[in-house]
């Protein structure tokens, strides 16, 4: 048994501390990034920890809204063939904003004969992982996610609308406030059940900030030295922080852009690079890092292009990337400067990282991580030069160079097709079956008339 799948021990020791757990959620991530899964009786675990559960492939190139893409070869073209979903280690755990009863797991998911599923997003990232241990190096990670709070009832034209806070002033919040405690404690006893629900499931939840809208915060996850689980936390954030929210009387969305004229929501992903001794190969006292950060620096500078189609995955995702907006639109670097996709932080030598601020908050986390890290051992492997920081605006610096991101849904999608070091890391059938869903999806949504269209076209047209 691999040690990437939880033991019946881990199930049998679980199932013997908590008697009164009676509902199991199994968990699975598609390429979408949405958790799905099944909901299971307590009698039935034990077959699934001895010899999986059979899933059926198609769910793994499902769309965002759970629709197959028959368009992948993999519906019925193949007989919609079941594969194996194996439990993930240490990550069975109470749900306790589902009832005292509840509890989940995530899981992978194998071929039949054992050997990793190349479309799991989890294998993905541990092929990535594979790499950088072969060279004796470990990726240090951490996510940032930004959330809004949203009333869960829809206006009547269908769209949102900000909630009213329980200890506000019986408003809806109207102002930026940003870093406003106040804001804060409006929302404190949603808050101290996200950190105790955290806690209770292990998921290293750290403060919280108002965030640059209202009813918008973020909160950080502990950095760690396994990316494979800093990935499992952050899933199991997003799902604990939508239930958390729920039981108060919120709606939690992590989509890019759910307000025109307020800021999007992004997925800031910090990294550094230990080497075999344990120490970051980052550390130095100069604020641009060490060499090898720099050519880290100059792979992730030279492929956020080519992974942008991962880090902004929706039709949505698009709306988020404009200028002075904190979203980059073109690539580069500078120190201590939140205008720029790569943001080298200020602070002491041993904690020298790369904060990549292009992902937004609805991308895959295990893909997200998966393209960063791709593009930092890429980097590193052929000492890429990633010229000099820029300083001042980047949104300026962007104007004059004419150099841009692919921040078009479909110009994204061609470039992760087109790239060979993407294909190379990830797996040519992973790309390959990535893109094909995301352009299907995107003739699925492009298909739809909205109101917009009415307001603009009927009878100006």
């Amino acid at each position: 048994r691999s040690s990437a799948v939880a033991r019946p021990e881990e199930l049998a020791d679980f199932l013997k501390a908590h008697p009164e757990i009676d509902t199991f959620d199994m968990i699975f991530t598609p390429i979408s990034g949405a958790g799905r899964g099944k909901r299971l009786r307590r009698e039935e675990l034990s077959g699934v920890y001895d010899e999986g559960c059979h899933l059926p492939v198609s769910t793994m190139v499902a769309d965002i809204t759970g629709q197959d893409t028959e368009e992948t070869g993999l519906v019925f073209a193949s007989g919609d063939a079941d594969k194996l979903a194996r439990p993930v280690p240490q990550t069975l755990v109470r749900a306790p904003w589902l009832g005292a009863r509840a509890a989940q797991f995530l899981t992978s998911l194998y071929e039949l004969d054992g050997t990793p599923n190349a479309l799991d997003p989890r294998h993905v990232l541990r092929g990535v992982l594979e790499r950088f241990a072969a060279d004796g190096l470990t990726p240090v990670v951490a996510c940032e996610l930004e959330f809004y709070l949203v009333d869960p009832e829809r206006t009547k034209e269908g769209g949102i609308r900000l909630p009213m806070l329980p200890m506000g002033d019986g408003r809806p919040p109207r102002l930026h406030n940003a870093y406003d405690l106040r804001d804060l404690d409006d929302v404190a006893p949603f808050l101290e059940e996200l950190w105790s629900v955290a806690d209770v499931q292990g998921v290293p939840l750290q403060g919280a900030v108002a965030e640059y809208a209202p009813a918008q915060y973020e909160l950080t996850l502990k950095h760690k030295a396994d990316a494979l689980r800093a990935a499992d936390d952050a899933l199991m954030y997003k799902r604990l922080t939508k239930g958390v929210a729920r039981r108060h009387g919120f709606e939690a969305t992590f989509m890019a852009k759910p307000f025109q004229a307020r800021s999007g929501s992004g997925l800031h992903l910090h990294v550094s690079v230990n080497g075999a001794d344990g120490s970051n190969v980052f550390a130095s006292e100069d604020p641009a890092g060490s060499a090898v950060m720099r050519h880290a620096i100059g792979g992730m500078k030279a492929l956020l292009g080519d992974g942008m189609a991962i880090y902004a995955p929706n039709a949505n995702s698009y709306r988020r990337f404009k200028a002075n907006s904190y979203a980059p639109v073109a690539p580069g670097w500078g120190i201590n400067n939140r205008t720029l996709p790569l943001r080298v932080p200020i602070g002491p030598a041993h904690t020298r990282h790369i904060e990549q601020r292009v992902a937004g908050a609805d991308a895959n986390v295990y893909l997200a991580l998966a393209a960063m890290l791709a593009s930092v051992h890429h980097g590193i492997s052929t000492k890429a030069d990633p010229g000099a920081p820029i300083e001042g605006s980047g949104y300026a610096a962007a104007e004059s160079s004419g150099i841009r991101l692919p921040t078009h849904w479909l110009a994204a999608l061609d470039a992760l097709e087109r790239s060979k070091v993407m294909r190379a890391y990830l797996g040519d059938r992973f790309v390959d079956m990535f893109v094909c869903v995301k352009r299907v999806e995107f003739d699925r949504f492009n298909e739809v008339v909205p109101s917009l269209d009415y307001d603009w076209y009927l009878k100006n047209a």
